[in-house]
């Protein structure tokens, strides 16, 4: 997915929706995807697993992501939303390997982590459960 943004919502235990924009770099490999989201170094109000996303991912994994594109020409709109379920990758072991890998797709979509220093953050790890697309088509017009 080339979309520069997305649109991501989290809700913690008390059910409060939080949206906020962020980079993600889609892994597909025809059979299962994966999405993936640094927590990166631009500037935060708190430390990087007290942000509000994180923390409500922790207490409900339960996330969805809106990727979409306008334009003043209606007949080129489009969406996808994703829902599924989020996880925080980190310093595990069994994370690692994952990380790394998440973090050279980011780093291949957006060259202005290349500069950053996210090798030991942690990441986002989305598994979408569903996935609803839409589309112009002519004979909506």
């Amino acid at each position: 997915m080339t979309a520069p943004v997305g649109r991501l919502s989290t809700a913690g235990a008390s059910g409060t929706p939080h949206v906020i924009p962020v980079c993600f770099a889609l892994d597909w490999d025809g059979t299962s995807a994966a999405i993936y989201i640094a927590l990166d170094q631009k500037p935060k109000r708190a430390a990087l697993t007290r942000l509000r996303r994180v923390r409500n991912i922790l207490e409900n994994p339960q996330v969805a992501l809106v990727v979409d594109h306008y334009d003043s020409d209606w007949t080129q709109l489009w969406y996808i939303l994703l829902t599924g379920a989020a996880e925080l990758l980190e310093d595990g072991a069994r994370e690692a390997e994952e990380r790394r890998e998440a973090v050279r797709l980011l780093r291949q979509k957006y060259p202005q982590y290349l500069e950053m220093d996210i090798d030991g953050n942690p990441v986002i790890r989305i598994t979408p459960h569903r996935a609803t697309a839409w589309s112009y088509t002519p004979e909506q017009g």
